[in-house]
């Protein structure tokens, strides 16, 4: 792995999701974490700022990940916004994703968005993994829990309504992101500790080892699909490339076909679910178990001297 660049901008504090663009040539964006402005950076290969977006109409209640892709029919730029954070793991009675055009010339402007809003089919939670299936359009929200999900929006998303989004996977415990490939062929999960790949049926492929870093936030493929991009949040944070294994590159001669992997559905019982603790070592596991052993102590000592 390499550092690709560091973040020179000293408004970019809290880098919580990134995406490559899909038409302008090493462009990358990121936007800060919670109690920040509805903004989101155009950065160039240097880690410069090339601009900065505002959002028009949107709130940035607690923005943890966003994903890139491109209209099939117009070839132009998407790009979404996930405000899905919920520290409290359930105080939110809905949550938002924002749809933006990718700008076609880089500048700072007021870009106007459509807000979709979703509620979990199974109670509120906590999140901060959002991924979009390049093929199909599909919209997936990745759950931050001990026991994580994958949730699948509706195929076809509404602005007019709240959509439903429904469990149809499990997820690494803790998950921080996650992202598809460009191609559509397998997709990531990202934890404190490592990242898994898997085929769009949610079968795992491969573990891959991330750089060691303050707080693993950000994952993302590269353009070609080749590698993965992981950043961190602080000021001046890094984004490292990281070569994806053999068995998971992109095989351009054979384009995988949908029939091959289903994506996962709330309609097909085909899917198959990802193990709740995949990419975690014997090790990982344990640090959670201990880090959550602390609190339990933590929490007796305070109510027994409150008493």
């Amino acid at each position: 792995m390499e550092r690709l660049f560091t973040f020179k901008d000293p408004e970019i504090t809290e880098s919580s999701g990134l995406a490559v663009s899909p038409t302008h040539d090493e462009v990358y964006y990121t936007h800060n974490d919670s109690a920040a402005t509805p903004t989101f950076y155009a950065v160039g290969g240097d880690g410069r700022t090339l601009a900065t977006y505002q959002v028009r109409g949107a709130q940035a209640r607690d923005w943890e990940a966003m994903a890139a892709t491109k209209d099939p029919a117009t070839g132009r730029g998407v790009l979404w916004f996930a405000d899905i954070g919920d520290n409290l793991d359930g105080a939110w009675p809905d949550i938002s994703v924002y749809r933006v055009l990718e700008p076609r010339t880089l500048g700072d402007a007021t870009l106007p968005a459509t807000r979709y809003r979703f509620r979990y089919a199974d109670g509120a939670r906590n999140a901060e993994g959002l991924m979009i299936n390049p093929r199909t359009g599909r919209l997936y929200v990745v759950s931050k829990e001990f026991a994580g999900s994958v949730y699948a929006a509706p195929k076809k998303l509404r602005a007019d309504r709240t959509n439903v989004l429904r469990k149809v996977g499990s997820a690494p415990i803790m998950a921080t992101d996650a992202a598809y490939a460009p191609d559509g062929s397998s997709y990531v999960i990202r934890t404190y500790f490592s990242a898994t790949l898997y085929r769009p049926s949610g079968e795992s492929i491969a573990k891959v080892p991330m750089p060691e870093l303050k707080q693993a936030e950000s994952i993302a493929y590269t353009l070609d699909g080749k590698a993965l991009l992981a950043g961190t949040e602080g000021p001046k944070s890094p984004v490292y490339r990281v070569p994806l294994p053999d068995r998971a590159q992109p095989t351009p001669t054979k384009p995988a076909q949908d029939s091959e992997s289903p994506e996962m559905d709330p309609s097909s019982q085909s899917a198959t679910a990802a193990t709740g603790n995949e990419g975690l070592t014997a090790k990982d596991v344990l640090i959670w178990l201990a880090a959550a052993a602390c609190a339990v102590g933590v929490i007796t000592f305070l109510a027994r001297r409150t008493r």
